[in-house]
């Protein structure tokens, strides 16, 4: 994100600096409502395999239904789109790993918005954050940055991270 800020505000021509936050706030977006949507398939597919095998069909159909309400009314899902849950291999080989993109890009936006706030020290959390690796549990990680992830408010500053991207895209016009 701070590469991303740095090449933006050094980027002098507006149609540029227009198509680069659209196609960061586009990644954004694919990354955490995609991933997300992708999660609750799966879970609905789980939980319906409780009460016994699944028909393709019943995997289509909760795939159309899961993909409908993230997408909303303005993407008509052509016909055949049905079968592209088939395509996405780790929902059999990796099922549920897909919650790490969501939670990383929201991490990443929650840390920015940390920064934003307070630049100083920020580096040297940060580093020793780095330093850290998969040794420490992620909350106690977190908890130098004032930051915990079962609290909703840590969700919140990541989600507003991309509300105000995408409106400072509209604000370009």
């Amino acid at each position: 994100m701070l590469t991303f800020r740095a090449l933006l505000a050094q980027t002098p021509d507006a149609q540029t600096r227009k198509s680069m936050l659209a196609a960061k706030v586009e990644d954004m977006l694919n990354t955490v409502v995609r991933q997300i949507a992708f999660y609750k398939f799966e879970r609905k597919v789980h939980t319906e395999r409780k009460n016994g095998e699944l028909t393709a069909e019943k995997i289509c159909a909760l795939w159309m239904s899961v993909q409908s309400e993230s997408l909303g009314p303005s993407i008509r899902l052509a016909p055949g789109y049905e079968n592209y849950w088939a395509y996405i291999g780790h929902f059999i080989h990796s099922p549920f790993y897909v919650y790490a993109y969501a939670f990383g890009d929201c991490l990443v936006n929650s840390l920015y918005g940390v920064y934003e706030r307070v630049h100083e020290g920020f580096a040297e959390r940060y580093l020793a954050l780095l330093a850290a690796g998969g040794s420490k549990p992620y909350s106690e990680l977190l908890r130098p940055f004032g930051l915990d992830a079962k609290d909703p408010d840590f969700w919140s500053i990541g989600l507003s991270l991309i509300e105000r991207m995408i409106g400072e895209l509209e604000a370009l016009g």
